[in-house]
């Protein structure tokens, strides 16, 4: 009798294990995919990788998503300054990693750009998880210019060539400048600089004529009566200098930003981008992501992924158009 007994639990056992098996579960009972992907993602650190160097407007963005990021996600993210090659250095590291969601990081316009400019950065390389913000571009004069609008100032730059400081070769502030160039028939020289911030500043030394920057720095020098915005590449007004215009209210279509997302190598599994796309949602819509990016003079813009995907494609296409002969 006791031997049945026995035998019969033994049993008993066995053919529990089979069908705990056979439901997918395991010892944890964390939940399976259909394509046998575990659902327990995140299980480790996350590494958060970004294109430029700590302080600047990338980094800033970056820290304040990952600061929201951190305990929706419930996991540890350590971000990663890897600046070089107007941004290619990271953007190559991070199509090179695993597509397991466990590196993520900042992805900016010039993702657009580089191809188109002989850098092996392809944007079909990457999975495209959410826009997060934008920093529209302004054309600024020195505050004792001649030019008072930016129809003055192209008037002039038809009949003689006037120097346009940038945030560097390559860059979308350069690439800003050769758009209105080619919108207007103006002549301007780009004069490349190491960031924004000192193209502004070549623009107020009298060094330039003109300067094209991000919002969130051409803000501090217009708060400082430093420039003298002519217009902002935007279908609106920005609400920090509500007096300047929209280059369309000029009569010219040009829009141009310093935008911003998240992205991952290509290949992500299904559940692992929906938990990171839904994070990144609720993340960029935060106040305290928000009001950072706001603070900065930037301006919190989110798309989807669908829609930032969609995006960036067509950002590709444009910048094709207006690099491509150059």
């Amino acid at each position: 009798m006791i031997r049945t007994r026995l035998t019969s639990a033994a049993a008993l056992s066995a053919m529990a294990l089979v069908l705990a098996a056979c439901s997918g579960g395991d010892a944890g009972g964390t939940d399976a995919t259909e394509d046998g992907q575990a659902s327990g993602y995140p299980e480790k650190d996350i590494n958060f990788i970004v294109q430029a160097a700590a302080g600047g407007g990338s980094d800033l963005s970056s820290r304040a998503l990952v600061a929201e990021l951190e305990p929706i996600l419930d996991t540890s993210i350590i971000v990663e300054n890897r600046p070089g090659a107007s941004g290619s250095t990271a953007m190559q590291f991070v199509s090179e990693q695993e597509p397991d969601g466990y590196t993520i990081g900042f992805v900016p316009v010039e993702i657009a750009m580089l191809s188109h400019q002989n850098f092996d950065v392809d944007p079909a390389d990457y999975d495209f998880l959410g826009q997060i913000m934008l920093a529209p571009g302004i054309l600024s004069v020195p505050t004792d210019s001649p030019y008072q609008t930016l129809e003055d100032f192209v008037e002039a730059a038809k009949s003689e060539e006037l120097a346009v400081a940038n945030s560097g070769a390559g860059s979308i502030w350069e690439a800003a400048a050769f758009g209105l160039a080619d919108e207007t028939g103006a002549q301007l020289a780009s004069v490349p600089f190491d960031g924004g911030a000192p193209a502004l500043a070549a623009a107020i030394g009298g060094q330039v004529d003109a300067a094209v920057g991000g919002a969130g720095e051409t803000l501090t020098a217009y708060n400082e009566g430093q420039v003298r915005p002519l217009a902002i590449f935007h279908d609106e007004r920005h609400p920090d200098m509500p007096d300047v215009p929209t280059a369309a209210e000029a009569g010219f279509d040009l829009e141009f930003g310093g935008w911003g997302g998240i992205y991952a190598p290509a290949g992500l599994p299904d559940d692992v981008r929906q938990t990171l796309e839904s994070a990144i949602e609720e993340a960029a819509n935060s106040d305290g992501f928000t009001e950072t990016i706001t603070k900065a003079g930037n301006l919190p813009v989110y798309r989807d992924a669908a829609e930032f995907t969609d995006f960036v494609n067509s950002e590709h296409e444009r910048f094709g158009e207006i690099l491509g002969a150059r």
